[in-house]
């Protein structure tokens, strides 16, 4: 069944399925795990994306890592809906029309989230906008403004061409959809009987809006010259050139302010990310709501068969995965040995490398860039080297793609490969190319533990050890994003270093401290409990699934977003 649509969930990119890219990483996860348990609870959404038919880029790495890029097309006239309605906005004085494809999620229970993903590729369209909605942050900055402009400007009017009239709220996952409030000020002028379109026609529509902020890193935070605003955005022709500087902030129109200025609800995705956000942002009033994952989404199948047996409602009571502190060590253990073997076969085959089910695997996947700090595992090889020899054997392995722009985070791969070949004979390290979420579940499956080394206080949340926590897989990780609410010290995982303090600049990168506190962590703690101790090694498998799996899901998530920013 179709619920009608009170809230409308706009994002920039969304994980809906392998065969649809039309997502680059932790952002578009989350978007398609806030629909998958929207529809699970029977949440009237609708979310809108674009197509995005050319995708992010597939990762081609070399001997040597250097990572290059192809286009990852794909057509979703084969595989989606086409909606009936076309709608039309001006860009850079040309008219552009905007069609949508219909993807849906249907939940435990038979209730249906549609997806519409926005497409320009029509004959009607110039050249140039025909491939508006074709890359996921792609192109010039004069590309991501059109991009933003058809998802905010256009979702809205596509939203209305199709019956959505009364619509509660409108969210926005990140500030790429803010130019949907100019669409919202437009409408509310329009009922006004106005001409202009005024900031405080703008800010009526406050009360519609929910705004999500996801990093503190300023890479995240869209911006654009007022003289491209003008150039670009001619939809509504004099009555925004001639106030489109009221938009803006020192000639510059910031999305993200754009959003805090609008929205009558303002969230981080963890506790310490609200507080950091708040830090930024001090004239806002910024809540915060814990990132979580989709629980039957990340399981591996041994571990759902595993659930199924002992905790049966767990697809739909996501909080009864605290029961799993009764399942029994042996079958835990068993079902988590299925998971490894899928991923041991996985890595040997792509890589040649000699990977085996009985040494301890270290699982590391993230998107490369500097702060996330990749290659700290390696910064000192001869302590590296002598806990593997002293305290049991381990083997790494690790994904993740750099963005096609991100020098550093291209250079940071390269690095990783050059100790590989350092630790070949001595270490086994495997790196797996074109980082995907089929590749995700093995990994976050499979491995024995996972590690994440932000730099504080960078890391907003952090959603993979939430999902490597739903299989049992326990963190080791710096006190930053989710870990701060999660990490109960030898129970659900285990901390690097202290606290994460910031220093006056506001991060904290000791990497020699952090490192070495990793090398004592794995030699003195979690090694020996391993290889020693196994029992012991299972009731943390086991609390990270009844302690976070249970509470960092989105099932949770999506409800306290229904009380706080939807319906409350």
């Amino acid at each position: 069944m179709t619920n009608p649509a009170a809230i409308a969930y706009f994002s920039m990119e969304i994980a809906l399925a392998d065969e649809i890219p039309t997502y680059s990483g932790g952002l578009g996860v989350l978007a398609g795990d806030t629909v998958r348990s929207a529809a699970d609870g029977g949440v009237p959404m609708i979310a809108v994306s674009l197509a995005h038919r050319q995708g992010y880029g597939r990762q081609h790495l070399d001997a040597r890592g250097q990572q290059t890029e192809s286009p990852m097309p794909w057509r979703p006239e084969e595989r989606l809906a086409e909606e009936p309605a076309r709608v039309r906005m001006s860009l850079e004085g040309r008219v552009v029309t905007v069609r949508a494809w219909r993807h849906e999620v249907t939940g435990q229970a038979g209730s249906v989230v549609p997806v519409l993903l926005l497409d320009t590729d029509l004959p009607e369209n110039a050249e140039p906008d025909r491939r508006i909605t074709d890359h996921l942050y792609g192109g010039d900055e004069r590309y991501r403004l059109r991009q933003e402009a058809v998802l905010g400007i256009g979702g809205v009017r596509m939203l209305r061409a199709l019956g959505h009239g009364a619509l509660r709220r409108f969210h926005m996952n990140e500030g790429h959809a803010a130019l949907l409030v100019l669409e919202l000020g437009f409408e509310e002028m329009q009922r006004r009987g106005q001409v202009v379109v005024t900031r405080e026609i703008a800010q009526a529509v406050r009360p519609q809006c929910v705004f999500t902020t996801h990093t503190p890193v300023r890479a995240g935070h869209d911006q654009f010259p007022l003289r491209l605003v003008r150039e670009v955005i001619t939809t509504y022709g004099d009555a925004f050139n001639e106030r489109a500087i009221e938009f803006c902030l020192d000639n510059v129109l910031n999305m993200t302010y754009l959003a805090l200025d609008n929205s009558h609800y303002v969230n981080g995705v963890a506790k310490r990310h609200g507080e950091v956000s708040r830090h930024m942002f001090g004239q806002y009033k910024i809540d915060s709501i814990t990132n979580g994952v989709h629980a039957g989404f990340w399981t591996a199948p041994s571990i759902q068969a595993l659930f199924d047996r002992h905790i049966t409602a767990w697809r739909s009571d996501n909080a009864s995965l605290r029961y799993a502190l009764g399942i029994a060590n042996h079958e835990l253990w068993a079902a988590h040995e299925k998971a490894k073997d899928a991923l041991v076969a996985l890595v040997n085959e792509r890589t040649g490398a000699s990977f085996f089910r009985h040494v301890f695997t270290i699982g590391f996947a993230r998107r490369a860039t500097a702060y996330k700090r990749g290659d700290l595992l390696f910064h000192d090889l001869q302590r590296l080297v002598a806990l593997n020899r002293a305290a049991g054997p381990i083997q790494i392995v690790y994904a993740g793609k750099a963005h096609p722009r991100d020098e550093g985070g291209k250079d940071l791969i390269r690095r990783i490969f050059a100790h590989i070949e350092a630790l070949r004979g001595q270490v086994a390290v495997a790196y797996l190319e074109d980082y995907d979420m089929a590749l995700a579940r093995t990994m976050v499956g499979g491995v024995d533990l996972w590690l994440n080394t932000p730099q504080p206080p960078l890391e907003a949340s952090g959603t993979s050890g939430m999902k490597a926590a739903m299989n049992g897989v326990p963190q080791l990780s710096m006190l930053d994003g989710w870990w701060v609410e999660g990490c109960i010290e030898g129970v659900t995982g285990w901390a690097i270093g202290s606290d994460g303090a910031a220093d006056g600049n506001g991060q904290a990168d000791d990497r020699a401290a952090d490192a070495q506190s990793l090398y004592n962590k794995l030699e003195t703690v979690i090694l020996p409990l391993y290889y020693r101790d196994q029992d012991r090694y299972v009731d943390v498998m086991k609390a990270a699934i009844a302690l976070n799996g249970s509470f960092f899901n989105t099932e949770r998530m999506v409800d306290q977003y229904v009380r706080k920013a939807y319906f409350g």
